[in-house]
Parts: structure tokens; sequence; C-alpha cells
């Protein structure tokens, strides 16, 4: 969606407890090998499938930050679009547990917390929790996005 397209959602729309749930992707071979590229981190829990299996997972494990990026990817098509609003910044981010490859994802976003911007008048935060959920239905990984969002501009 263009922010042509984009419902202008200010801050005082937001409702606590309202929800987004993103689509499915599969992490694969390829994420890892392209992530370890980007990032430098060639750690062998990543890349050495040999030696992964003698490690107590027994294979492979999708860098945390890729998982993170992947889930945090996903929510952009899940009605995140929002020409009124812009990420501020994630908090609280935690790799709760492994993802492997051939591991299906998807996130879920719940809004869990509005308030003022302390230095500007005219905005405010959402927080949204995120969880990214692997196809058995276990929360890998939880987030926090914060959210500045203009505030509904009062007419003249």
């Amino acid at each position: 969606m263009s922010d042509e397209n984009a419902k202008a959602l200010y801050w005082e729309d937001h409702q606590l407890g309202s929800r987004r749930v993103s689509g499915r992707r599969t992490i694969t071979e390829t994420d890892i090998v392209f992530h370890a590229g980007h990032t430098g981190d060639y750690h062998p829990y990543h890349i050495d499938a040999d030696w992964a299996k003698t490690q107590p997972y027994g294979q492979r494990i999708a860098h945390g930050t890729l998982t993170f990026s992947i889930g945090v990817g996903l929510t952009g098509n899940a009605g995140g679009d929002n020409p009124v609003a812009f990420s501020y910044g994630y908090d609280r981010i935690r790799f709760v547990k492994p993802v492997f490859i051939g591991d299906t994802i998807h996130t879920v976003v719940t809004i869990n917390q509005r308030r003022q911007d302390p230095k500007r008048t005219d905005r405010g935060f959402i927080d949204e929790l995120g969880e990214v959920i692997n196809q058995r239905g276990e929360t890998v990984l939880v987030f926090t996005h914060i959210h500045a969002v203009a505030k509904r501009p009062t007419p003249v």
C-alpha cells in the first residue's frame, strides 16, 4: 500500500488491545547465508551444518537479527502503512526460541500502550508488542515497536 492510498490513523484513533497479524514466511538456508554476508556474522551455529549437529539444537539456527528483520518486515504488509506515523525504534527485543531452516514464521502485533510525547504536543507514541510465532504456535521472538504518531489536527 502506498502512502497515497494509506488511511491516516492519528494517535487518538489507536485503541489499546487492537491487533494486526502478518502473512507467513519460511526461513531458508539462503536467508541465513545472505544475512551472514550482510552482517559479517559467520558463527558456526548459523553456517556450519556439521558443527551444528554436535551442538544442543542438533542443526543450524537462524540469526536472531535475521528473525527480527523478517518478523518486523512482515508487519509492513499487515496494515502497518500509516502516513502520519513513523517508526521511533524498538525496545526489549528477546530471542525466546531458536528458528531453524524450514520454520515458517508470522508476526502478531498488539497495541499495549499509548502515551504523550514529552517533547512535542502535536504527537504521541504508540507501543506495539510484537510476537514472532513459528508454525508450531511457539513464540520465538518478542519486541516492543514504538511508533511516533501525529495527533489529529485541530480544526480552524
